[in-house]
């Protein structure tokens, strides 16, 4: 087969519509031989052709005679000295990490190990990996985009919902059975129709870059069903395509998001850039470790045989190395330009701040990406944490960076488990948590505010279970954190007593109630709306079964509290108040004797530093003036709110709670009351007492304009889904 000098740039295997040029980095490889596979099911390649040229420490050579479709992978030369760093190990064929498609998936066998088996990782096994090996494919990325544009809804404006493309379309039955559990499962119109009547406005898809399944799952029967372990940092994962050719996922993948943006849904993806699927130094040579492992991973300084490890999951990239940022931000622009997504949510992200030891904000990776004309102007979500030292960072990432909120999480569960001492710091996280985002320049919706999300409970579980209930992971129940709770009274799982089932109910109408009205970016977890359950197992990602996915056959009950989300959603993008772009100033307003918020006790005065301090208060009023919004947006549009009122009893007794006055005459309208959500609207005067019930809120909207209240009866539980 000819094969031309080529040029190393861009990395991969790039069709030009004559031929393929190949290009692959090594720093320390002696020799880099490009292996062709006539077929998924080959045991060996028909055709091996040494890369005739290095540039600048890449490979690189061009084939006028290859085209779309072909399988290929690669032998890299090099020595094997595992104490120096180095695993070079020509008997395995390692996978491009610039493949666009994985063209066939790992057959685990011991073949992919580069150690002998039984021996510790100095040992060198010559044993031929290529029946086993992952495979990348050409690609044609020819793809008729249309009218599509990224849709840049105002972050203010957003309401996540994070789902797993499989689990939430696999049981829907009205999704064509072909399609269930695809991306285009996703971009069916019953899953769009059902995303849009919610009212979100972003879909954060759990990882869909391909990954692998590690071997003592399979080898258990399980799989990793979450997908953080990562093979392909450019392909979709083809297990979500609905066609049998691994070159249809990324026109599927390509199809979903057309579809997706059509309806005016954001995709944000859930990204691993922290690891790989190579697990420590005993694990595969799959890619990397066999491409260049010295460069590619963050090795101990004075121990080269084994890895840094921030992330639990045995190794973490080097994000000292230009060639490792340059991989990962190739990727970012990958999918954001040629696969369009809006935005990414990146996995353990302080992992990708550590070039020394301490975590470092201003890290290179964090100003390459500010400094991008393409990544700096799309969605960028922080999981602030990592298992290193220091790893701990919430409230610390740069401007433009939001974040996961791990402190509003704890702060809102613990409110409402009834725990004490907890009203101050849920007022700071209710209006945006300013004591993390403000002193950096940082806006309210830095803070991605959730309750629950993937990892641990489902909103359902929550409220309960006391304990975690992972024994189907076949660890003996170690596995996961140990929350304990105890939101339920000591009953545990499903249960028919009435009085159990209605507390519940009820706080799960309190924790997402309280998501939706706090300021911030809202994120919900998906089936969380209709009860998703995982039957106390807080652990779930190698359950690729029933536990995880999203029933559809809801009973009345969860249509109820389905109906219940809407609503609560309606509310939210009904107010301006709630989706505020600055943060409360806590003062007057243009010399008016009203605050911008205001915090009340039941007295329905403000509260005081003896309120504030008293671990027996377990209760909260807060007063949001809309007039404090009254700015111009992006439109260059006035936005006048509406003032709220905001209810909270935590404790389990109700009180009487003492609407607060402002003028002479105020009126205050009921919106909603989660101990009673379809009651009728009532209208009370300032200086009433509301009868807050026991673990409940109440949403009241001040109203000194008569008018007639008929959007009263547009709400209810009778109401069509």
């Amino acid at each position: 087969m000819r094969v031309w000098p080529g040029s190393p740039y861009p990395l991969g295997a790039t069709w030009d519509g004559v031929g393929v040029n190949f290009a692959i980095f090594s720093e320390y490889a002696t020799r880099v031989e490009l292996c062709l596979f006539e077929s998924r099911d080959a045991e060996s390649e028909s055709v091996t052709i040494p890369l005739p040229e290095q540039t600048d420490m890449v490979w690189h050579g061009y084939l006028p005679d290859v085209r779309p479709g072909q399988l290929y992978g690669y032998r890299v030369h090099g020595p094997y000295n595992p104490q120096s760093g180095h695993r070079f190990n020509p008997h395995k064929v390692v996978m491009d990490p610039y493949a666009k498609v994985v063209g066939r998936p790992v057959q685990w066998d011991q073949a992919l190990f580069g150690c002998r088996a039984g021996h510790d990782d100095t040992t060198f096994d010559d044993g031929d990996s290529a029946p086993f090996a992952p495979l990348g494919a050409v690609i044609d990325a020819a793809f008729t985009w249309g009218e599509d544009r990224p849709l840049r809804t105002p972050w203010h404006e957003t309401l996540i919902y994070e789902l797993h493309v499989k689990g939430f379309t696999k049981l829907h039955p009205e999704i064509p059975e072909p399609l269930r559990g695809t991306y285009l499962g996703l971009a069916s119109e019953p899953a769009i129709r059902h995303l849009t009547s919610l009212g979100v406005t972003a879909l954060e898809l759990m990882p869909v870059q391909h990954h692998t399944d590690e071997w003592h799952l399979v080898k258990r029967g399980l799989r990793d069903y979450w997908g953080y372990n990562t093979l392909s940092y450019f392909a979709p994962d083809v297990r979500y395509a609905s066609s049998d050719s691994p070159m249809e996922s990324v026109r599927e993948f390509k199809m979903m998001v057309r579809a997706l943006h059509a309806a005016g849904l954001e995709v944000i993806l859930d990204v691993v850039y922290n690891h790989t699927a190579e697990g420590n130094h005993v694990g595969p040579t799959l890619s990397l470790r066999g491409i260049d492992n010295a460069s590619y991973y963050r090795l101990q300084p004075h121990a080269q045989q084994y890895y840094e490890d921030f992330t639990g999951c045995g190794n973490t990239l080097n994000m000292r190395s230009p060639r490792v940022l340059q991989l990962i931000m190739d990727s970012l622009r990958y999918w954001a330009k040629e696969m369009h997504v809006d935005g990414f949510r990146f996995d353990l992200a302080s992992a990708l701040a550590r070039e020394l030891h301490a975590v470092d904000k201003l890290g290179a990776f964090f100003d390459i990406i500010h400094q991008d004309p393409v990544l700096s102007q799309v969605k960028l979500i922080a999981e602030p944490w990592d298992l290193g030292e220091g790893g701990y960072q919430v409230g610390n990432f740069p401007t433009k960076w939001t974040e996961w909120n791990g402190k509003y999480r704890d702060a809102v569960r613990r409110f409402w488990r009834g725990d004490g001492g907890v009203v101050s710091e849920l007022a700071t996280r209710l209006s945006g948590s300013s004591d993390l985002y403000e002193q950096s320049g940082r806006r309210p919706y830095a803070s991605i505010n959730f309750i629950t999300a993937h990892d641990g409970f489902t909103l359902a579980d929550l409220v309960s279970y006391n304990e975690k209930h992972n024994e189907a992971n076949g660890e003996q129940n170690t596995d996961g954190e140990n929350q304990n709770w105890s939101w339920n009274g000591g009953v545990e799982g499903a249960t028919t007593d009435r009085r159990v089932l209605e507390v519940r109910a009820r706080q799960r109408r309190n924790l997402l109630a309280t998501l939706l009205l706090s300021v911030g970016v809202p994120m919900m977890s998906g089936g969380d709306e209709m009860g998703r359950t995982q039957c106390g197992n807080n652990n779930a990602y190698c359950q690729d079964n029933e536990i995880s996915w999203t029933h559809w056959d809801v009973s009345a009950e969860q249509k109820e509290f389905l109906l219940f989300a809407r609503r609560v959603i309606q509310v939210w993008k009904d107010h301006p108040v709630l989706r505020r772009r600055k943060f409360f100033q806590g003062r007057r307003i243009r010399g008016a004797e009203v605050l911008d918020i205001a915090w009340l006790d039941s007295s329905g005065a403000e509260m005081t530093d003896e309120t504030w301090n008293s671990p027996d208060v377990r209760c909260l009023g807060v007063r949001l003036n809309g007039d404090a919004i009254q700015e111009v947006n992006e439109r260059g549009d006035g936005i006048v709110g509406d003032t709220l009122l905001l209810l909270l009893n935590g404790g389990t007794e109700s009180l009487p709670f003492v609407l607060p006055a402002t003028a002479p005459i105020e009126r205050w309208d009921t919106v909603l009351d989660t101990a009673d959500p379809w009651q009728a609207v009532r209208r009370l005067r300032a200086g009433d007492r509301y009868e807050l019930q026991g673990q409940s809120m109440a949403v009241m909207r001040l109203n000194n304009r008569r008018e007639d209240l008929r959007r009263a009866a547009d709400w209810g539980p009778q109401g069509a889904l």
